[in-house]
């Protein structure tokens, strides 16, 4: 019997076990979490606390023993145990587009009922450039289509080891230009076409929005970056706070990374480092997202503050209580769903024309 077979009883356990945490009375799930965790002046929400330990109880997150094809069925199996019952949206087409090294799989989310011309979100999902795929955040981008709503291209970049740094960004920029080129065939405003991803996916979106102003454009009318890694030069304070039982951890990042880059030399490159840039004047209105208790947190919010010092509009918004992964985690969290669901509504709002 193949594995992901075998796994099957253990993963609608899990999942069964998640969705009966997300109904618990918020007393309950204090007491099941135990005593709360606070940190740099903020309290790990509650049920953020009793998904770690969970987390911990099922064997952790830590990928660091694992190689890569193994860390992404356990990034899928993950996927399914959280996702819940499935957002019905009106359209999901699977879609094929040109990349620099051959057809990049995609998918696009049309919510229905757009009238006129749709705002268009590219979005490339997290995973520190070596796990996660299309799959692994179809529920997060059928949510974000029916929210907002706008049209969603999903798009499945090449990970490392096997193709390592610049591939993912030369993926990520293609992709956006060949959404901007055939934007009206999709049913999108040319003039409304975002950049946006979580964390791998945050920094692919931010690095766009750069290349893409520095070629002459088009570039995007917006870039939303949750969670994103933005520099791999430095470490800072929250990698140090939160390097160990939060989820993602400072060791995982470095299995990311040592899986992601070719060199050192690459951790000072812009394309892989949006942060070092030496000019951010110009770029798209920016929504930054970090989360408290997230070892990216302190270079989410430093990406951010350099954009408002280069003078581009930005709005940023810190979840104190959450943990890196909450975009993902609303299904079996009513602290996740209510942060996402904020999240959307501030789109909506951003993506007006």
């Amino acid at each position: 019997m193949p594995a992901s077979r075998r796994a099957q009883p253990r993963e609608l356990i899990e999942s069964l076990i998640a969705r009966l945490i997300a109904r618990l009375p918020a007393a309950l799930v204090r007491i099941l979490a135990g005593c709360p965790i606070r940190i740099d002046g903020q309290q790990l929400s509650a049920q953020a606390q009793l998904g770690v330990r969970l987390v911990e109880l099922s064997g952790g997150h830590d990928y660091s023993a694992l190689t890569p094809a193994e860390a992404r069925q356990r990034t899928r199996r993950d996927a399914r145990v959280v996702a819940g019952q499935r957002i019905e949206i009106p359209r999901v087409a699977e879609l094929e587009i040109p990349g620099p090294a051959g057809a990049l799989r995609a998918r696009l989310y049309d919510p229905g009922k757009l009238a006129g011309a749709a705002p268009l979100i590219v979005y490339f999902h997290g995973g520190g450039h070596v796990v996660g795929d299309l799959d692994t955040h179809d529920q997060p981008c059928r949510y974000l289509a029916r929210e907002v709503p706008a049209l969603v291209l999903a798009v499945d970049y090449r990970l490392g080891p096997e193709h390592r740094f610049p591939a993912a960004v030369d993926d990520a920029l293609a992709a956006f230009r060949h959404a901007h080129s055939q934007a009206v065939s999709l049913g999108a405003d040319p003039d409304r076409i975002a950049v946006a991803g979580d964390s791998a996916g945050g920094n692919l979106a931010a690095v766009v929005a750069q290349l893409t102003l520095a070629g002459g454009g088009p570039a995007p009318a917006f870039q939303a970056l949750i969670y994103p890694v933005t520099d791999y030069s430095r470490v800072r304070g929250s990698r140090e706070l939160f390097a160990e039982g939060f989820f993602l951890t400072k060791r995982q990042m470095d299995w990311y990374r040592d899986r992601y880059l070719a060199s050192d030399a690459d951790r000072a490159d812009p394309r892989a480092s949006p942060m070092l840039s030496r000019d951010l004047r110009g770029l798209a209105p920016a929504y930054v997202v970090t989360a408290g208790f997230d070892p990216l947190r302190d270079e989410g919010e430093a990406y951010a503050a350099a954009l408002e010092k280069a003078g581009v509009r930005v709005v940023q918004h810190r979840y104190d209580g959450l943990i890196h992964g909450f975009f993902g985690l609303g299904p079996i969290s009513p602290a996740c769903a209510a942060a996402v669901s904020e999240l959307c509504a501030d789109l909506k709002e951003l993506l007006q024309p």
